[in-house]
């Protein structure tokens, strides 16, 4: 385990309070918590892995607030779960025989279109609206494919997990982000223990910023049940920009690579 200094841990332990808050209310809490743990020294198979480890109390703390006000029923959740878990878990397998680069080049472009989509979308509140597929079909079928992802690259997953709630299964907005984090905590919770079984995760790292990730995420679902859709919208729009933008900027993503840029 690399040698931290207290400072360090400290910046880390906020990093992880601010992303809970952020990731329970739009998602996104990854793009602040992997670049401060790169920053920090952390390797990053080592970085990717106990940022796994870190985000499951995030997810765990936000699932909670929602079930207890009712926001999602998680017995009745619980097999969309599960398929979501199963995704996460065989997506990080391939993991390492998957060509990422090709991941990393689409992904930015998605977000940009569910930012759009959300952006430009006449009625988006938290009423339901029309149920485009049936929940047995939406669980067998778009939520593992996501949860796959999520495993094998993992930026955006709850943008994807929000754009099927929403279009597909025709929920509301606070609906989606309460379910959204149900199944972001399964699909993490299938890669994370791929990752655990393979020593790449810094426990202690991890489970000093989960405190923090539990706290934050405690906030931002409060504010979000408060505010719903009005805080909800522009923050995923947001989210999915910086996202976007963020891994455009990087000069070696394949889309610069293949555009000349």
């Amino acid at each position: 385990m690399p040698d931290i200094a207290f400072e360090l841990l400290f910046i880390l332990f906020l990093a992880a309070c601010f992303a809970g808050f952020v990731d329970a209310i739009a998602g996104g809490g990854g793009l602040i918590t992997i670049p401060v743990l790169l920053i920090a020294g952390i390797p990053p198979l080592e970085a990717i892995a106990t940022n796994k480890l870190q985000g499951q109390f995030g997810a765990a703390s936000a699932t909670i607030a929602y079930a207890r006000k009712g926001h999602v029923n998680l017995r009745k959740q619980m097999p969309m779960a599960l398929t979501a878990m199963a995704g996460g878990a065989i997506g990080a397998l391939l993991a390492s025989i998957v060509p990422a680069s090709l991941l990393a080049a689409a992904i930015p472009f998605l977000l940009i279109a569910i930012a759009l989509f959300f952006a430009f979308k006449p009625n988006l509140a938290d009423i339901d609206s029309h149920r485009r597929v049936r929940p047995f079909i939406f669980g067998l079928t778009a939520i593992p494919l996501i949860g796959l992802y999520d495993g094998v690259f993992g930026p955006g997953a709850g943008s994807f997990y929000m754009l099927g709630f929403v279009l597909l299964a025709g929920f509301g907005m606070l609906k989606a982000t309460a379910h959204t984090k149900l199944l972001n905590f399964g699909s993490n919770f299938g890669s994370f223990l791929v990752f655990a079984v393979t020593g790449s995760i810094l426990w202690k790292v991890g489970l000093l910023m989960g405190v923090g990730q539990f706290i934050g995420a405690q906030i931002g679902s409060g504010l979000a049940m408060k505010k719903g859709a009005k805080i909800i919208k522009p923050l995923l729009i947001v989210s999915c920009l910086v996202l976007a933008t963020k891994l455009l900027a990087d000069p070696n993503h394949p889309a610069r690579l293949w555009l000349g840029w």
